[in-house]
């Protein structure tokens, strides 16, 4: 995972980004996430949009892509540095995101969205080091070469997990950010959103050691 976004959340009627510290008991105590890391209750009537549960629409209805997914993407193509901000042209927040998502569905993908996607990475990307993928150790790598193949014959695909379609939300209000579980794909004047689909991995074969 490039970014960790487990502890990172969007909180609805608060600037910025939040890491989540611990549940309180009216709320949740929260710590910004900027230089002065200031801890404070964000109160339980407030939305939490939790980062590694949003992702983006594609035109492929049983298909998104997860926020950590497009900020390795983002990364890979412009660094830690985004090419656009909030205060950037409509014409130039389309094409950021038609760079990393060629696919994402320009009917359900808003132009507040993609505001909201170059903040967020903008913020993470300032404040949390970027996590290369780790290689495979050595053993495992010698062990995956020396393994013999199984006949044509008997070898089986894995089937494909699709992702569940997306459920509908209540569409957030302008300064707020997406509900829990929720999909950057929710218009700022569109009356409906919806929810974020969870995929499952497709299943790995195992296979065994050569003696």
């Amino acid at each position: 995972m490039p970014y960790e976004l487990q502890e990172l959340a969007a909180i609805s009627g608060m600037p910025g980004l939040y890491r989540l510290v611990r549940a309180a008991r009216h709320g949740v105590l929260v710590e910004s996430l900027d230089e002065k890391a200031t801890r404070t209750l964000a109160p339980a009537r407030n939305k939490v949009s939790l980062l590694s549960e949003i992702s983006i629409y594609t035109q492929d209805p049983d298909e998104t892509v997860p926020l950590t997914e497009v900020f390795e993407r983002i990364y890979q193509k412009h660094g830690a540095a985004s090419p656009v901000t909030a205060k950037s042209s409509e014409g130039e927040l389309t094409d950021f995101l038609a760079g990393v998502i060629p696919d994402y569905d320009r009917d359900r993908v808003y132009l507040s969205d993609i505001k909201k996607l170059a903040t967020w990475y903008g913020i993470v990307s300032k404040h949390r080091p970027y996590q290369e993928a780790a290689a495979p150790a050595p053993e495992a790598t010698a062990a995956e070469a020396a393994a013999p193949e199984a006949p044509a014959a008997e070898e089986t695909a894995a089937p494909k997990a699709k992702r569940k379609s997306a459920k509908a939300a209540e569409e957030p209000a302008a300064d707020e950010p997406l509900s829990t579980g929720g999909v950057i794909g929710a218009a700022d004047e569109a009356p409906t959103a919806a929810g974020n689909p969870e995929a499952a991995a497709p299943a790995k074969k195992s296979r065994k050691k050569a003696e």
